[in-house]
């Protein structure tokens, strides 16, 4: 069944065993005080390294990147060490891991801060219609709103380049295979993108090139740290707006064809391995034109992940259609952790425990069941 999701196929200098990709899955499982992932991570990356390959939850780049209580980091020694448990883990299985490197910008609340500072952004405009999750006690939370950001200064945005660069860096240290970089979702990079998020007058600010800038050499300083082979970049382009969308996905530009055709282009001229696309996914949620599709594919000479709600039917008809060459699957990885083998053989599906995504033990993390024939 879906012969085409198991071809073989190629990623930058690996060849994947399937084109079933395991998306970055935020869990917030890490070791605290501290941010670190541990060998519970390792178990879970573990469990499901039959993916073509994998990318990480995402990781903050350094102390400002953070928006959500307990997720993981890739900035400290501590974090470095933590890390390889989890690369040596999936190692271990022939398995392809990538780090995701996060930076959440205003999506975040001064108790996360360092020094209980405000947040920072392009602009000093603070974000709504979203909810951060900060700690009230050991293994406790709650949702609040984003505290308003500070805007940072040219200088800083400069610094920010060689603190992706400088996090890269320490994603080899901890045995990553590649990186990818977090510009969707309305976090740090997509605020620059955006003209509802970046009112800047300097050369990072005004038109959509300027606005591109920051994508543009966070891109080429992290690929002179990985090599354009071993680099993807993910985005989440949204061409209609609902209070859901937003909630969920942060910004629609007000010619999303435009905004998001051109930062395609800035991609293929830093030349990367590949470019993530993340769907809406939730019930009816509206597909990405195709025309947008067929625009991408004809700008982007790498190989093309498509995320959203994805079946492994309309994930084999996507690389049918030849708009996709990789497809991720997010829920239904987490409550399979066969899921590639499950695929291949029709077999049923475990359902997913929704109380469990965010925080907490094991349970519902590690102990989902693999097929038992």
């Amino acid at each position: 069944m879906h012969e085409n999701l198991f071809s073989p196929t190629q990623l930058g200098p690996y060849n994947l065993r399937n084109r079933i990709v395991l998306p970055p899955l935020t869990r917030s499982r890490s070791t605290q005080p501290g941010n670190v992932a541990n060998e519970l991570m390792a178990t879970y990356y573990r469990q499901r390294s039959g993916a073509g390959f994998m990318v990480t939850e995402g990781t903050q780049i350094e102390p400002r990147g953070q928006g959500y209580a307990w997720t993981p980091g890739i900035h400290t020694p501590e974090q470095i060490t933590g890390w390889r448990k989890v690369t040596e883990a999936v190692h271990a299985e022939g398995g392809i891991i990538f780090a995701q490197l996060w930076h959440v910008g205003r999506v975040s609340h001064t108790s996360l801060q360092p020094g209980g500072e405000a947040p920072v952004a392009p602009s000093a405009i603070a974000a709504t219609s979203v909810k951060v999750f900060v700690e009230t006690g050991p293994g406790t939370g709650m949702l609040a709103d984003p505290s308003t950001p500070r805007a940072l200064t040219t200088a800083e945005v400069k610094a920010l380049v060689q603190l992706y660069a400088q996090a890269a860096r320490n994603a080899l240290d901890a045995g990553f295979d590649g990186v990818e970089i977090h510009c969707a979702n309305g976090y740090l990079v997509n605020q620059f993108i955006s003209a509802h998020t970046n009112t800047r007058t300097d050369e990072y600010g005004g038109s959509l090139q300027n606005r591109l800038r920051f994508l543009k050499e966070i891109t080429e300083a992290v690929a002179g740290v990985v090599g354009r082979d071993r680099l993807g970049v993910r985005f989440a382009p949204l061409f209609s707006s609902t209070d859901e969308e937003r909630v969920y996905l942060g910004l629609v530009e007000e010619n999303p064809h435009e905004t998001y055709t051109e930062a395609v282009k800035v991609l293929e001229e830093v030349g990367i391995a590949y470019l993530s696309l993340a769907e809406a996914d939730w019930e009816n949620a509206p597909e990405l034109p195709d025309s947008f599709r067929s625009s991408v594919r004809s700008i982007f000479s790498g190989r093309i992940l498509y995320a959203g709600r994805y079946t492994a039917e309309r994930a084999s008809s996507a690389i049918e259609a030849g708009w996709a060459d990789l497809v991720a699957f997010g829920r239904p990885f987490i409550a399979n952790p066969d899921l590639p083998e499950r695929i291949a053989n029709g077999w049923a599906l475990n359902a997913l425990d929704a109380a469990s995504m965010y925080g907490g033990t094991d349970k519902g993390y590690i102990d989902y069941p693999t097929h038992q024939g």
